[in-house]
């Protein structure tokens, strides 16, 4: 339906890697505001990064501040922003590189829905609780948590306001900490409360939250699930908000920064400068960047210097739990195996797919979206099939995931694999990884290529079974050579059907397995998952997933109409 002015969003951002990302998202955005999947009345936007060195979220965030400002000038003063960070080619979760991880189909019923339809409706009660200004989440994760029957999170304070949760020490280390001010030792009775945030520790070592007093040694502390824990734990984060007068302090960083050429954290970056015991230390720590810059030293100090003194208010959710969805494992774990999450959501097993009663096996299932599994098919509990046609008396290993096939009958698919097909000009191009492979990583040349893990086998040997040459040629992209999984040129070129191309991979995974060389013809296009995605049709990927649905609902009228029949 279409929302009245104050009732829900007046602006929602998605942030895109490039042009190409971003056109991908908008046609997608316009496909679903067609089909009223999203409320009307609100000003959807994507806003690309701009060619030239990877900017961070920080820097999205500041440049997609700075085209709102364009676009709405003072408008803004009354508006709330919904700001999405959604860029990037989800290398850690291939099923979603070519659509985007904001749209990840999630098993929550008919229609299908996905990640950002998820994340309207978490937070379609902040709006009404907010003053101007914008509110940053996270394309692939998932905030839930209980209140009281008469509390509400309410973003009205000066600055920033953060959502906390309590983690465990572990979790800690790999996410934000909040050191609170005192009285946190006490034991907690509310399940939201708001306190004054000291200080913010990025990723910090269990010794670095020990000395900065960021652990809480509460006698009990409700927990998601109900229960207590005597134990140590620490508030992390999650979602943050920034109120109008703080987005025009942002604006003049990046005016003082000029053109962005480093990675800015919108966490790490923006939070750790907050607080009355902030310091500029972390300005100089550079153990948690992906790629250091001359010029990030000097962009945290700018940013230290405006936004010192800004205050940092947190809502501490005590019966809340935060679950990311951005790696194949997650991917695969809370969606088949986490029972929680699953309950609490109301994931099935089978969403709107036609085919297989799922069944349990030591507390996994399978999970079938917007599928048609032919008769006698066995899919494993902890396998994930999407978008795909699995033909009579196929069989799939546990813990896969298989997206956008066409597997023909009698096919036994493997476990631990990621099977992802996508439509190409030409057609249909399908690659294969192991669940456990690591496509970031890169090495600096082909002496160190042994280092690099493909379905188990060190790449080196892989690549004599698949029967490739080992040199410069094997891997795509430009610039300073970096072999990697990524821009491996190992996977069969587009084929005319997408069952062709799942077999012609699934022939590539038999001749590892079997330790035998594969025997390539010798005019056999070769391309990487790299240069498959810079191919990638976009329109004929969301038109395969149309079709399929529209079979997959003509299938269930045929079957109700039958059972009424009889």
């Amino acid at each position: 339906k279409e929302v009245t002015p104050g009732e829900f969003w007046d602006i929602v951002v998605i942030t895109a890697a490039d042009e190409k990302q971003e056109q991908v998202f908008e046609r997608q955005i316009r496909s679903k505001l067609r089909q009223s999947e999203l409320p009307l009345g609100v000003h959807y936007h994507v806003f690309a990064d701009p060619i030239g060195p990877k900017i961070g979220n920080g820097g999205s965030t500041l440049l997609a501040l700075h085209r709102l400002e364009e676009l709405y000038a003072d408008k803004l003063d009354n508006f709330t922003i919904l700001l999405l960070h959604a860029g990037g080619y989800s290398q850690r979760l291939l099923s979603a590189s070519a659509l985007g991880k904001i749209f990840t189909t999630l098993p929550l019923g008919n229609p299908v829905y996905q990640m950002l339809e998820l994340k309207l409706a978490m937070y379609i009660d902040f709006p009404t609780h907010m003053k101007p200004g914008v509110l940053v989440s996270c394309a692939d994760d998932i905030e839930l948590y209980s209140l009281g029957d008469t509390e509400v999170i309410c973003f009205d304070r000066p600055g920033f306001t953060a959502l906390a949760h309590p983690s465990s020490l572990s979790i800690g280390t790999t996410h934000g900490v909040f050191v609170l001010e005192h009285g946190q030792m006490e034991a907690v009775q509310k399940e939201l409360e708001y306190k004054a945030c000291y200080r913010f520790l990025h990723k910090p070592s269990v010794e670095t939250m020990q000395k900065a007093g960021a652990i809480c040694k509460a006698s009990h502390c409700v927990r998601s699930g109900g229960g207590t824990e005597d134990v140590g734990f620490v508030y992390t984060d999650s979602i943050y908000y920034f109120d109008r007068q703080t987005a025009k302090q942002l604006l003049v960083i990046l005016g003082e920064i000029g053109t962005l050429g480093c990675e800015i954290d919108a966490y790490g970056d923006f939070l750790q400068a907050l607080g009355p015991q902030a310091t500029p230390e972390y300005t100089k720590n550079t153990a948690n960047v992906s790629q250091e810059k001359q010029q990030l030293v000097a962009v945290r100090q700018k940013i230290f210097s405006r936004l010192q003194g800004t205050p940092l208010n947190v809502a501490m959710l005590n019966n809340s739990k935060f679950y990311h969805l951005g790696t194949t494992q997650e991917y695969l774990h809370h969606l088949t195996a986490d029972s929680t999450l699953r309950n609490q959501l109301g994931l099935l097993s089978e969403s709107t797919g036609i085919g297989q009663s799922c069944s349990e096996d030591y507390g996994q299932v399978p999970c079938i979206i917007e599928s048609l599994v032919g008769t006698n098919c066995d899919v494993s509990p902890g396998s994930i099939i999407e978008y795909s046609r699995l033909g009579q008396g196929t069989c799939v290993g546990a813990n896969s995931i298989i997206s956008g096939c066409c597997i023909k009958a009698n096919t036994m698919i493997p476990p631990d694999i990621i099977l992802h097909t996508l439509c190409v000009p030409e057609g249909f191009a399908t690659v294969i990884f192991g669940t456990g492979d690591n496509l970031k990583c890169m090495v600096s040349s082909l002496l160190e290529i042994h280092q690099l893990q493909f379905l188990g086998i060190n790449f080196e040997e892989a690549t004599m079974y698949l029967g490739l040459k080992l040199s410069q040629d094997l891997f795509s992209g430009s610039g300073k050579f970096r072999p990697s999984l990524w821009n491996a040129r190992i996977f069969p070129g587009p084929r005319t059907t997408a069952e062709d191309s799942a077999t012609a991979v699934l022939e590539m995974f038999e001749a590892l397995r079997g330790k035998s060389v594969l025997q390539l013809a010798d005019d056999v296009q070769l391309l990487s998952i790299e240069e498959i995605l810079q191919r990638k049709d976009v329109m004929s990927m969301l038109s395969f997933r149309k079709q399929l649905t529209e079979e997959i609902h003509q299938r269930r009228l045929a079957g109700k109409n039958s059972n009424q029949a009889l």
